[in-house]
């Protein structure tokens, strides 16, 4: 009989607050901040500092592929987040589901930018190619190509009509999304363009590299009729060309010599962010007109003050026209614009900030930052200082995960890192406590869950309380950094092992110390032995009849418990042994290792049942499951895997971490386990009851095998790269994939069953005519849909993104029949875009040989008559449709209190037009008060010289 396991899978992950590879953003609201937490993002309420909501993508596969690069946030509750296997989803933040998948990027997303309007999506990637999609409709448009490097950021610009992109090729490039092509290439950049964005006015860009100085550019406006004529002026007097979009402004130098990572302005566009790729966060003020004009002048003022002093007097006379003459003429310079505001220092390293949407009373506004040590922090903007408001970082560890140790009722998990222990409901995955520690890098927690016992690399043995979250005693047991540590069975102790060469033997003890009103868990030492080198790795049998110990010249030595006299030495292994476990029956030992191979020895007479290629890179863990032969190991090229020590098999292979794999902890009952990894994420990994069997999973891996050789394929990353023209140029948005071949499988097999079906009924109502014949039985397989509906739903199965790449692999044969039946589909109303979508896509590629082929002119004719009055008829309901929800936002704003808004909106703008006003009068007052005196003391040298 086949033998049935029971399968384990991913369950959750917990203790990654931000990961590193994507950049955080705030919701519509400014209530909530989304977080990169490696495949997942997470939704934290900013005055709580809990984590509301998770989006976690429904994939069968995990790992690197899957993390988080990117995200973008719209006006509306839709958010765009970029994969490193190039995907997009877009999600709805308010409910947490996944609204589309939009797969086109060979490489991973490294900027995502929304329009104003939030129709339409922007995405660069590490392919080198920028892809803009239509999110209402959830397809791809078109594929900009031009960029020699990895696109870093886009912004939009003339209402969506343009984009900027800028890639580590050193370029920025201005597209026209109308014509769809490359307007204008910007050089001047000495090193990669990191970030550009644009002010909510759109009127200055502004690029950060790892030039010592951003870069302003000012966007050329597209002016009214009523200012033609000044236009026409301007444009006699300037030198570039009608495609110059973006001029050279100016540069301001910055404070730090790090390249710049991100450069935003808020939404008020009166402050502008630029992050470096160190600790610090340089803020400018973006000042309004009337400020920067005001500036501008006392700087040609305090000019002209100079040049008083050195210039005598006639030539004094000159040098003031001269000036006057330049004021009247004189353009802002960059520096009159933006001043810097202040400078935020950060603790640690800066991943990635955002600005808070809403303005606040009591401040300019709000940052929020993510660290590269796993944690979230708010800054309040004053005008002359910052402060720091609130702190997220109670739900991870500052560094990796070294060791993990679940209880023996498995209700709680501790978990160890660089500086921290932290007490974790492994169900939930909710933080219950945090002690401040070493470097722990082995643990367990003493029966009864009242105490926690860590291992650091010091050598010290720190005691935790874990009720009352604090560090009870330091003992100083090794002297080198202790590697491991076991429990006793049935026992009142535990075992350390060290870089000291020593095993040492510990018992726990109540005491009640001086100075103290409670009595305390304290350890001493019972019995030590001294080994030949350091130990790196300790195991105890059940029955605590042997100990057995890895040493650093890769053997392991087995004694007895009892008298610690010497009973077996395994040895094989080309590399030290990392990880020992030994079976609940006492009959097999496995070793991990760090030549990435496990070793199955027989405890009885040391004999290697075994050795087995398990992993890619070290094997760091190994560990049995309670009372049978199976076991699990770890490893650092990110895998679990899952094996039948009897039958030497690997039945399972669990993916999902983004680094090395560090610990590992299994359950009593075997129904869950835990790993602790270098991404700062522990996972719970749960037993299903969904039976496998170990053929079925062989031919699985080699079927995903075979899938991602299809993918390299499609992706021909060894072939010959095409040439890209240098004013770049549009392609398909589209991408072959393994769901994009199975889809045209899907359609030419319905085509066939249709027309098979088709012929069938012919035959029928010929030999109908003829004679008697049976009754005429429709094809089960089409469920009783008729050829053309049959057809139909299996065009509508595939999605809309995949369509046009769907539609590329099909025969001519094949396009030719599907277009056939677009004369039915069109008389229903919800499919006439589809229709002309897919015509549209089929005579495209095969113009000319439906041009030549005589059977295509009847179709094509037909749906040419047909089609433009369709569409012309849809147009004309969305137009109407349009033109009554207009109507109906103007009733509702004559009723309520809009006149009252529009006159406030009304009120501020006179206002402020009568202080620009008042303004330049006290400027001219100012300017004749200065003209007086300096005729004054004119005169006054006058009379001094007779």
């Amino acid at each position: 009989m086949v033998k049935a396991y029971l399968r384990y899978e991913a369950a959750s992950s917990f203790g990654v607050i931000s990961s590193l590879d994507s950049n955080i953003a705030y919701d519509s609201t400014g209530k909530h901040v989304l977080a990169p937490a490696l495949e997942k993002v997470g939704i934290w309420h900013v005055r709580q500092g809990v984590c509301t909501k998770t989006l976690t993508p429904s994939s069968s596969r995990g790992g690197p592929s899957l993390a988080v690069t990117s995200i973008a946030t719209s006006a509306s509750n839709l958010v765009a987040v970029g994969y490193a296997d190039g995907s997009i989803r877009i999600w709805d933040s308010e409910k947490g589901t996944c609204e589309s998948v939009l797969n086109s990027h060979k490489g991973a997303v490294t900027a995502l930018r929304y329009s104003k309007t939030g129709s339409m999506l922007a995405s660069g990637s590490k392919d080198n190619d920028v892809i803009l999609w239509d999110v209402v409709a959830e397809t791809g448009l078109f594929r900009l190509r031009g960029h020699r490097d990895q696109v870093t950021d886009l912004v939009f610009l003339d209402s969506g009509k343009k984009l900027v992109s800028s890639s580590k090729d050193k370029f920025l490039r201005v597209w026209d999304l109308e014509t769809q092509h490359c307007m204008q290439i910007i050089s001047g950049h000495h090193s990669e363009v990191w970030s550009v964005d644009a002010d909510p006015e759109e009127r200055y860009v502004v690029t950060g590299s790892a030039d010592p100085e951003l870069r302003f550019y000012v966007v050329k406006q597209d002016l009214p009729d009523s200012n033609a004529n000044e236009s026409k002026t301007n444009e006699e007097h300037s030198t570039g060309n009608k495609w110059e979009i973006l001029k050279p402004f100016g540069e301001i130098q910055r404070q730090t010599k790090e390249r710049v990572a991100r450069v935003r302005y808020n939404v008020s566009g009166n402050l502008l962010a630029c992050q470096m790729a160190g600790k610090t966060i340089e803020i400018f003020r973006v000042l309004d007109e009337a400020e920067a004009k005001k500036k501008a002048k006392r700087r040609l003022h305090r000019k002209e003050k100079k040049t008083s002093k050195v210039a005598d007097e006639n030539a004094n006379g000159e040098a003031s026209a001269k000036i006057e003459q330049a004021d009247a003429v004189s353009s802002l310079t960059v520096p009159d614009i933006f001043k810097l505001l202040q400078v935020i220092r950060a603790g640690r390293k800066i991943s990635s900030f955002s600005f808070c949407p809403m303005a606040s009373k009591e401040s300019l506004g709000t940052l929020a930052l993510s660290l590269n040590n796993n944690s979230l922090e708010f800054y309040s903007l004053k005008s002359s200082e910052n402060e720091k408001t609130v702190a997220i970082e109670h739900q991870g560890h500052r560094s990796d995960v070294r060791s993990v140790a679940l209880s023996e009722d498995n209700t709680l998990l501790m978990s160890t890192s660089h500086s921290e222990v932290k007490i974790w409901n492994p169900s939930t995955g909710s933080c219950l406590r945090t002690i401040d520690s070493g470097y722990g890098l082995c643990s367990l927690i003493v029966p009864q869950n009242k105490y926690g016992i860590v291992g650091t690399k010091r050598g010290v043995l720190e005691i935790i309380d874990i009720g009352s979250a604090t560090k009870v005693e330091e003992v100083e047991a090794h002297g080198g950094t202790i590697w491991s540590i076991a429990p006793i069975p049935n026992d009142n102790g535990f075992v350390t092992v060290s870089a000291d060469h020593e095993v040492k033997f510990w018992e726990y003890q109540v005491k009640q110390k001086s100075g103290q009103a409670t009595k305390q868990l304290t350890v001493s030492n019972t019995r030590s032995m001294k080994m030949n080198d350091d130990v790196l790795a300790v195991a105890i049998s059940p029955d605590a009849k042997h100990i057995a110990v890895a040493l650093l010249d890769s053997t392991v030595k087995v004694f007895y418990m009892d008298s610690l006299k010497f009973y077996l030495s395994l040895y094989g292994h080309k590399l030290p042994v990392m990880s020992i476990d030994i079976s609940s029956d006492g009959e097999l030992i496995v070793t991990g290792s760090q030549d990435k191979n496990l070793k199955i020895w027989g405890l009885d007479f040391g004999d290697c049942h075994k050795s087995i290629f398990a992993h890619g890179d070290s094997v760091l863990g190994v560990k049995f499951v309670r009372n049978t032969h199976y076991l699990f190991s770890i490893g650092k090229d990110r895998l679990v895997k899952y094996w039948d020590a009897d039958k030497f098999e690997l039945l399972l292979t669990l993916e999902g971490h983004h680094a090395e794999i560090w610990c590992l902890a299994v359950s009593n009952r075997g129904d869950f386990l835990v790993t602790g990894s270098h991404d700062r994420s522990m996972r719970r990994w749960d037993r299903s009851e969904e039976p496998f069997f170990l053929e079925e999973e062989k031919e699985k891996r080699l079927e995903e095998l075979f899938e991602s050789e299809i993918d390299n394929a499609a992706d021909d990353r060894h072939g010959p790269m095409e040439e890209i023209p240098e004013e770049g140029a549009a392609a398909l948005a589209g991408k072959k994939t393994i769901q994009t071949l199975s889809d045209t499988d899907s359609i030419v097999e319905a085509l066939d069953v249709a027309e098979d079906e088709n012929n069938r009924f012919a035959t029928y109502e010929e030999e109908k005519t003829k004679g008697k014949v049976p009754e005429y039985l429709p094809n089960a397989v089409m469920h009783g849909l008729s050829p053309s509906e049959y057809v139909l739903k299996a065009i509508s199965n595939v999605k809309t993104n995949d369509l046009e790449q769907a539609l590329l692999a099909l025969a001519f044969s094949d396009a030719l029949k599907l277009l056939c039946y677009m004369k039915d589909w069109s008389l229903i109303p919800d499919k006439v875009e589809m229709v002309c979508r897919i015509s549209t896509i089929l005579l495209q590629i095969h113009h000319n040989q439906l041009v030549t082929t005589p059977s295509a002119r009847p179709v094509l004719t037909v749906l040419r008559d047909i089609l433009y009055s369709k569409i012309k008829a849809c147009k004309d309901t969305i137009g109407f449709n349009l033109a009554a929800m207009d109507h109906v936002k103007q009733m509702m704003a004559s009723r309520s209190d809009a006149p009252f808004k529009d006159a406030k909106a009304k009120l501020m703008e006179i206002r402020s037009q009568q202080a620009k006003r008042m303004a330049s009068r006290a400027d001219t007052k100012m300017e004749k008060k200065r003209k007086k005196k300096q005729k004054k003391t004119e005169e006054g040298h006058g009379h001094a010289l007779f």
